[in-house]
């Protein structure tokens, strides 16, 4: 009888460590996976975040850019005939320094993804095309540029509403 409690305590002993082995592999992957998965969580919320960033910046320089676009129509519908050329060269120059910051929130865009976003934030880049031609057509006196700088509004407005919808889907 000796024997067999010898044995069964053995067994008994072997099972435990045998148990306690598998609950500790266990344990572990189980906090592999539960890391893995909050790694995975925080690195989408911080791709996220840097793109929300990156989107809403671009909207607020293109609003930016509007409102420069507006004071040339309003320049160019009211402005005094003598004081309107330096008026409109002044703008100019705006409109190539908020170009310039225009075109760096683009290239984060571009940087930032997808490529839907980017797409349509160069799309709506190459919208202020036709404002820049124009406002150069009035500085040098060409009578129909004012109607082609009015005309430039709706694609460059359409071109904003298009990047925000790829930038809506792209945050969801």
């Amino acid at each position: 009888m000796a024997d067999n409690t010898f044995w069964i305590a053995a067994l008994t002993g072997g099972t435990a460590v045998l148990a306690s082995w598998v609950t500790s592999r266990g344990n572990t992957r189980a906090a592999r996976i539960q890391a893995d998965t909050a790694a995975l969580a925080q690195r989408v919320e911080r791709l996220r975040d840097s793109r929300r960033t990156a989107y809403l910046d671009l909207i607020e320089q293109t609003h930016s850019m509007g409102e420069l676009y507006w004071e040339v129509a309003a320049v160019q519908r009211t402005g005094e005939a003598e004081r309107r050329p330096a008026l409109l060269d002044e703008l100019a120059e705006r409109e190539r320094d908020e170009y310039g910051r225009m075109r760096r929130c683009v290239r984060v865009v571009e940087l930032e993804g997808p490529e839907a976003a980017a797409a349509a934030a160069n799309a709506l880049q190459k919208a202020t095309g036709p404002f820049h031609r124009a406002l150069g057509a009035m500085r040098s006196g060409e009578p129909d540029a004012p109607q082609r700088f009015h005309d430039a509004f709706r694609p460059f407005w359409q071109a904003l509403t298009e990047f925000v919808d790829a930038a809506k889907t792209a945050l969801r």
